[in-house]
């Protein structure tokens, strides 16, 4: 993670001492760690950058039980589907299509392993980062019914804004280097 750090410039200093705050617990209130890894986890891979989902794979893992990583990762698999799903329903100017079943498989979000509001809490970030309102409103509402504090949730997204924007400069930097 370290190395990983040290490769985001001056010009996003702020994503760098961002990344050290949020990922722990006094800058993550109101997560347990194991939802914090998680989140930061499926948020990585959502973010789409390989490098950057490794490092914080690896600094995950002894935060996690084996449950907990296949859920992060099926959270970040099965929103990456629904959030384009979703976001074309909320888009769309025609109400006709929500009427439509979506046919599509999404057993996990029913049985995903974990707790569910734990589920919940990692698809909210991910549909944050690929952008869904529909399904953030969705997850938001579910955690609150879950009795999930706003100041959990706003860590959770808070994260997955850090990781989303490492993600992106990682990208152009190794772009601008080629």
């Amino acid at each position: 993670m370290d190395a990983l750090k040290d490769r985001i410039p001056d010009y996003a200093r702020d994503l760098r001492l961002n990344i050290s705050s949020i990922l722990t617990p006094q800058g993550a209130l109101g997560l347990t760690e194991a939802q914090l890894w998680m989140v930061a986890f499926a948020s990585a891979i959502a973010a789409r950058n390989a490098d950057l989902a490794r490092a914080i794979e690896d600094e995950a893992a002894p935060h996690l039980s084996q449950a907990e990583i296949e859920a992060a990762r099926s959270a970040a698999a099965i929103m990456g589907m629904n959030n384009v799903y979703y976001r074309f329903l909320h888009l769309v100017d025609d109400e006709e299509y929500a009427k439509l079943p979506a046919r599509l498989r999404m057993n996990v979000i029913g049985s995903p392993g974990i707790p569910k509001a734990d589920f919940e809490l990692v698809s909210l970030a991910v549909s944050a980062v690929n952008g869904c309102g529909k399904c953030v409103i969705a997850h938001e509402r579910m955690l609150r019914q879950h009795e999930v504090s706003r100041e959990a949730v706003q860590s959770a997204v808070r994260i997955a804004a850090v990781i989303h924007a490492i993600a992106g400069v990682l990208d152009y930097e190794t772009a601008r280097a080629a």
